[in-house]
């Protein structure tokens, strides 16, 4: 199982798509996972016959655990170990053959049946041509060049995984938490090169740290050390669906996935940033009737035209003109960071629960192409397919609650965020405009943010702003 998002250590396993006995080829999909972040789908880097699947669907399954393993011959699982299949291909490489055949022949070898992210690790192309060049030195002019090919089943017996499994010291992605992540970044170092202390293999701060010091570069091609044994116990079925109780009065369902992703980070959230949250009440027809213009003009044609669209770019006006409220504190550096981008994020709910996708550089897009990332990134979303990627990095976020019928809300902050909006329902109500008491289409906005770095002054102005906005939508020309 790789780590295929920030962080992430387990997955639940959704659905196979292959079965033993399948052939399968590189690249080819063979399972969809879920982690607390989204729906992924993972590869398989090689060409081979699934021997087996580890773990049922429904199974909750940790980071660097074995979960499927492939002959690579195409037949019966060898019994021979990797030790005795090394002298064989070495003995078989005839002495004509040019480099790329000799790389071809020493492929099974050289790839490490491992999945790893989205595709196949880059790392393995990389391996493939030392390691046939290891098994193809002595070349032995003596071998029938119909040797070669019977030497290839036996490069990769199916017990190899557990060493393989893409997550010992010198394979893989090292395992570090966000926070030790973004210092090496900061400090420049590769997390592939620092040797971790911590449990479980895990590097910590210190590690990164003592390396960023004396800027050392251990090969990446050193042997692993002897990998703790992870005897494939019976699969944790526990967790796989709801239970119900015997007088059926009561349902208990696991919390995994996004729903356990999305607990801890709105705990967190809560009882980290001091929340305060901040309303207003005002006349919104002016845009409705906007709305309504441009989706009858040629302008927008073809893209998609409502409310949301249009107050998420009264909000990247807003942002222009009271930039501090695009920020993030940072606890262990006890700094405040100011971000000079806007990646927008926009709550989505889902049959996995809410997500919180973003688009990327919003700030510096048309309306026109704010609706086409907006209609991509809800659709994305409301299929299952948002990646963990896309969840990463927001700025800022709007999370429309008036979509079902709720007047407003006290959101809580996304982490790592400084501020939130709540988008009420839009509702035909008297209103005094002019002097008089009309129908008219009315509307609440409310913005949580984090005191510690957003005073009530800042976010007052803020939500202001929007509203302002929103209420003469011709500030979206003069103000912009």
């Amino acid at each position: 199982m790789p780590d295929v998002g920030e962080g992430l250590t387990e997955a639940e396993i959704l659905k196979w798509y292959v079965q033993p006995g399948d052939t399968v080829e590189d690249g080819q999909v063979v399972c969809e996972v879920e982690t607390a972040k989204a729906a992924v789908e993972l590869p398989i880097p090689f060409d081979g016959t699934v021997h087996e699947l580890r773990f049922p669907e429904g199974t909750t399954v940790d980071v660097g655990q074995v979960i499927i393993s492939v002959n690579v011959g195409g037949g019966a699982a060898p019994e021979a170990p990797v030790a005795e299949a090394a002298p064989v291909a070495q003995a078989a490489a005839p002495a004509p053959v040019a480099p790329a055949a000799e790389e071809e022949a020493a492929e099974p070898q050289g790839r490490t049946p491992v999945l790893v992210g989205y595709g196949v690790a880059a790392s393995s192309t990389k391996r493939r041509p030392r390691k046939a060049a290891q098994g193809a030195v002595p070349a032995a002019p003596a071998a029938p060049a119909q040797a070669a090919p019977a030497a290839v089943p036996v490069a990769v017996p199916v017990s190899v995984p557990e060493q393989l499994n893409g997550h010992g010291h010198g394979a893989g992605r090292p395992l570090a938490k966000p926070p030790v992540r973004k210092l090496a970044k900061d400090l420049g170092v590769d997390l592939a090169t620092v040797v971790p202390t911590g449990p479980d293999g895990i590097i910590t701060r210190e590690d990164v740290h003592a390396a960023a010091a004396p800027v050392s570069a251990p090969a990446v091609e050193a042997p692993a050390p002897a990998p703790v044994a992870q005897p494939v116990a019976a699969p944790a079925a526990v967790q796989a669906a709801p239970v119900v109780s015997t007088d059926a009065r009561e349902t208990r369902v696991p919390v995994k996935g996004v729903r356990k992703a999305t607990a801890a980070a709105m705990v967190g959230s809560a009882f980290t940033a001091p929340h305060v949250t901040e309303f207003v009440t005002f006349d919104i027809t002016r845009t409705m009737k906007l709305v309504e213009e441009l989706k009858s003009g040629t302008d927008m044609a073809g893209l998609r035209v409502n409310p949301l669209l249009l107050i998420a770019k009264a909000v990247l006006v807003a942002v222009r003109r009271n930039p501090e409220i695009n920020a993030a504190w940072d606890e262990a550096a006890q700094e405040i960071v100011l971000k000079h981008y806007v990646n927008l994020g926009i709550a989505a709910a889902t049959p996995r629960g809410l997500l919180v996708p973003n688009i990327k550089d919003a700030h510096a897009q048309t309306l026109p192409e704010l609706s086409a990332s907006l209609s991509e990134l809800i659709s994305t979303a409301r299929e299952g397919k948002t990646t963990p990627a896309a969840m990463q990095g927001g700025t800022f976020t709007i999370t429309n609650v008036g979509v079902f019928g709720v007047d407003t809300g006290t959101p809580i902050l996304n982490p790592g965020e400084s501020a939130i909006l709540a988008v009420g329902a839009i509702k035909l109500q008297p209103w005094v405009h002019k002097g008089k008491v009309k129908p008219r289409q009315v509307t609440t906005l409310a913005l949580s943010f984090d005191h510690r770095l957003v005073d009530g002054e800042l976010g007052s102005k803020f939500l202001a702003d929007v509203a302002a906005i929103l209420e003469q939508p011709k500030r979206l020309i003069s103000w912009a």
